[in-house]
Formats: C-alpha cells, structure tokens, sequence
C-alpha cells in the first residue's frame, strides 16, 4: 500500500516495467517473435532498474514470456531475491503481419493514421486488436490484484501494454492511449483497490522507496524483537 493511504480493503501495487532497450528498438515492430534480447545498453537499463526496488516490499514479479523481458526481470529478481513468473497476460501485442516490419515503413501506411488516431477500430492484419490488448491487460491485472491483495507486485511488460493498462486506470479513452510515453525499463505504478485503481506513477525512473512501502533493515527487525 503507498504511504499515507489509509483504507479497510487491502490495496495491490503494480508496478509495470518495461523490457529494456533491444537492438531492433524504434527501428522494428518485433512483436511476439522469438529470439530478441537485450542489447548492451538494454541491460545496462535492466540494471539500474533493480536498483529502483532496493529496499522495497515486493511480494512477487511477473514477467512478459518474451525473452526481452525475462532478461529484463532477471536484476530485479536477484535485487528483491523475488523469482520471475511467467504470465502470458503480460505479453506482447500480437501485430500479426507487420510482425518484423520497419516502422518507417509502416508509418508511410494509410492504416497508421488509424493506429494513432482511432486504435479503438484497428486491428493488425492477422492479429490482435488494441481492445482485445486492453482486455487482456486488464484481465491480468484482476488476476494478479486476487492474488495478491495488500501487496506489491512488479509486471515486466511491453510498451503498448503498459499504456493500455494506465490508460485503463486513468480512465481515458482507448483513442488517447496514444498520448502515454512509456519508455524502456521505465516504472509505472498503478494501485489496485475496491475505490477503484489509483495512478501513483507513469514513466518514472526514480526510487521506488519514494512511493511504495520500504521492508525493515535486519538490523531495525532485530532491534525491535530485542
């Protein structure tokens, strides 16, 4: 539960991280395909990234299966000593035949006017549709909010992802979800309450400690059971 908030229902964090940077990023819509880690800067990202959860309470992670954001999860696990769980509600647009396409090319699409301004009526040739995406993230974070109530959870995901669940949270219109900047392994954090979820934090790459409970040092836990 963030600091300062007081409720009679258990409240779940969630805090969305993004995969880090790959060798294809801004240059390729990878999209589900297999085989695409991170590159030298990528999990240089993935490192500074655990540190934002040093000291934080964090009950579980979950991670994308793609291996971008299993590679990213890996620092995190070994910063909380959390292991990694696969959830496939966490991953990656299905972009069907544009999987592996350039994105300049793309943009030249008289269809990417329609993906920027009105993905509530688009759907990637032989894939999936930016309101089954949003569905499937929050069907996820349901999920996840059962089954850890009252508790702090990390979910490494993708960009479109993440932006379909905070535009989920914020309750903005599909059509806007555009509008959010998620940048890679940046932290967005959303509670998830029966008042409804709460947005704490969008592509943010400061301590998590700022926001979020902090676990007691050994020394503090030994201090008090004395």
């Amino acid at each position: 539960m963030p600091r300062g908030r007081r409720h009679s229902d258990p409240v779940t964090t969630i805090c969305y991280v993004r995969h880090g940077s790959t060798p294809t990023t801004g240059k390729i819509l990878p999209g589900r395909a297999r085989g695409l880690h991170l590159s030298e800067a990528g999990k240089a990202e993935a490192a500074d990234t655990a540190k934002r959860f040093e000291g934080v309470s964090v009950a579980a992670i979950y991670s994308s299966p793609l291996e971008r954001a299993r590679e990213t999860a890996g620092p995190i696990t070994k910063q909380t000593g959390k292991p990694a769980v696969v959830d496939r509600g966490l991953v990656e647009c299905d972009f069907g035949e544009w999987t592996g396409a350039e994105l300049s090319k793309l943009a030249k699409l008289p269809e990417w006017r329609t993906v920027q301004r009105y993905p509530s009526g688009f759907r990637f040739p032989g894939g999936e549709s930016f309101v089954e995406l949003q569905w499937r993230l929050v069907e996820a974070a349901d999920r996840l909010r059962a089954k850890h109530p009252g508790e702090v959870i990390v979910a490494v995901s993708h960009a479109d992802c993440i932006k379909a669940a905070l535009a989920s949270a914020l309750g903005v219109p599909l059509d806007l979800f555009q509008r959010i900047v998620v940048g890679t392994c940046s932290t967005s954090v959303v509670t998830y309450g029966a008042a409804g979820p709460m947005v704490l934090a969008v592509n943010s790459y400061a301590p998590m400690g700022r926001l979020l409970p902090v676990a007691p040092s050994p020394k503090a836990t030994a201090a008090e059971g004395g």
